[in-house]
């Protein structure tokens, strides 16, 4: 339900000579364009870590403006304004960079003038080709009047090698359009799947089919190219044939993902259908269409329905079954106070009401029947999640890190913290509890598959089977209730930050398809992903051919 932030731990940096070296914990600011920051652990979890709290939320809050594309409010927490706001967007906006994810490094430096600097990680998507990834530095400096903190604004924080006399260049290359089918022969490469577009040179790029092109450092006096920082494509194989790449995606699915996401209402959403008894995918729809990947590649925390895998840890060593009572509070305190959705309670609950309410202070009040680091653990030997995948395009695979402490762990239990998903991976661990097996998800055929997974007793399968049929039919996903079908489901609610909407999610599995929706700021997972995951479910047979 409430969201917290993705934490990518980077390299550990020496301090410099003259440096005193503090640490802070490392947030990730963005996920897609306008995606999840947090600071802190949710709603029910306030405060920052670190030496100096002022001074990393600043930093924090810069590179979540920045990638969010809000840049008046980026440049007005610089010591130059008008001047980083004119770059920035002339940066992004000059190299077709959509989404950008910015992940402040784990360790700050302090110098005896008293800057702090904060090494960050920039992921910057280009439209059509590809992320170019590097990384630089913010530093901060201490206003005189009011003691506030500001980014001391210089060319070299954009990118290190950004300044006066160098600027970067986009340069792209005529390539002869991929010729991409469906699972069933029928082209998906003639402009009437918006959302496979961007896709489409990835999945082409084994035959050489793709797009290609490089973001050149050049000189500003000349024009002159200075060194090439980044490259995207491959050279087509003379050897290659004329065949088209098939991938497991099925046209009549994929036009109905990109019709449901229009019951998104305008708001960053993303959606995946794939097969359960095989993970081949059958749909994959972003909104917008263009550019950042949400869908596959998208670091979200999950919320509740990340509370699947939690269910199943609990049930596998037999924690709790669905007829114990196990009381749903308005609040439960654990470092911080946690509450849930709309603060409400369910005196003398289920751990079954539980499952289909949604009760935040329920599972929290489970943590203590887990191990430290044992949801992690369920997630990655049962769900596949943290291993790494090969479906035939990039993606983010998940992360579940051991909890730093009680707060955290409670945090974890919700899909909170730093567990970190997106609708691909969601979608999976739906499939995975419905029938008891990981099946590392597809594109395209013949991909490596490195997992290591084991299946799902039984038993814990009909439980988790039972538990999301009644949130379909008693519960908080209701709105599936009038489909055909013996629909199961699963709502979620995380919290981004503050100053933002929550993200809305849901996940859902008919016959043999598994489904996965996320909605950016869309409030409630049954208000803004359901409607998403019923239009899907409305346009397509109960099981795919």
């Amino acid at each position: 339900m409430p969201d917290t932030p993705h934490l990518i731990p980077p390299s550990r940096r020496r301090p410099r000579n003259g440096v005193r070296a503090v640490t802070a914990v490392a947030v990730v600011l963005a996920v897609a364009a306008g995606g999840s920051y947090a600071a802190g652990l949710g709603p029910f979890a306030r405060g920052d870590d670190g030496p100096d709290p002022a001074a990393m939320k600043q930093a924090r809050a810069f590179l979540a403006d920045w990638a969010a594309g809000r840049l008046p409010g980026a440049a007005d927490r610089t010591t130059r304004p008008d001047t980083a706001r004119d770059v920035l967007r002339s940066f992004t906006a000059g190299l077709d960079i959509e989404g950008p994810r910015l992940a402040a490094a784990e360790d700050a430096e302090e110098t005896e003038d008293g800057t702090v600097t904060v090494p960050f990680t920039a992921k910057m998507p280009i439209t059509g080709l590809g992320t170019w990834t590097y990384e630089s530095e913010l530093p901060l400096v201490r206003e005189k009047k009011g003691g506030g903190w500001k980014v001391d604004w210089r060319l070299s924080l954009v990118h290190p090698r950004l300044s006066d006399t160098e600027k970067f260049r986009l340069e792209r290359e005529e390539t002869t359009p991929p010729k991409v089918t469906d699972r069933h022969g029928t082209s998906v490469a003639d402009g009437s799947y918006p959302s496979l577009t961007p896709l489409l040179g990835r999945l082409a790029d084994r035959t050489g089919g793709g797009p290609r092109g490089a973001v050149q450092l050049v000189d500003r006096a000349t024009g002159e190219t200075v060194r090439t920082e980044a490259s995207f494509g491959e050279r087509p194989d003379p050897a290659a044939d004329d065949r088209p790449v098939r991938t497991t995606l099925d046209a009549t699915w994929q036009a109905a993902a990109e019709t449901a996401l229009a019951r998104a209402d305008g708001k960053n959403a993303a959606l995946v259908a794939l097969r359960i008894d095989n993970g081949e995918i059958l749909a994959l729809a972003n909104s917008p269409a263009s550019g950042f990947n949400r869908a596959a590649s998208g670091t979200y925390a999950p919320g509740s329905t990340w509370k699947i895998v939690t269910s199943s840890a609990l049930l596998l060593k037999g924690a709790v079954k669905p007829d114990d009572v196990v009381d749903c509070p308005k609040y439960l305190t654990v470092g911080k106070e946690f509450h849930n959705v709309e603060t409400s309670e369910f005196p003398g609950a289920t751990f079954r009401k539980d499952f289909t309410e949604s009760c935040n202070t329920a599972f929290i009040s489970l943590r203590g029947k887990l191990d430290e680091g044992e949801l992690g653990r369920v997630a990655r030997t049962y769900f596949g999640v943290g291993q790494e995948w090969h479906i035939g395009i990039p993606t983010y695979d998940g992360s579940v890190p051991v909890p730093k402490d009680e707060t955290e762990k409670a945090a974890s239990m919700i899909g909170q913290g730093r567990v970190q998903a997106n609708p691909l991976i969601m979608a999976s661990v739906t499939a995975t509890a419905v029938s008891g097996e990981f099946h590392q998800p597809s594109i395209t055929a013949g991909n490596e598959d490195g997992t290591r997974t084991e299946p799902l007793p039984d038993e814990v399968v009909t439980q988790l089977r039972e538990l999301m049929r009644a949130t379909v039919t008693d519960g908080t996903a209701h709105v599936l209730a009038d489909l055909p079908g013996e629909i199961g489901a699963k709502t979620g609610t995380a919290e981004v930050s503050d100053d933002q909407d929550n993200n809305g999610w849901l996940v859902a599995h008919r016959g043999n398809v598994a489904v996965a929706v996320v909605v950016e700021e869309g409030v409630t997972g049954g208000g803004s992903a359901g409607p998403v995951v019923h239009s899907l479910l409305s346009a397509v047979p109960e099981d795919p051919s």
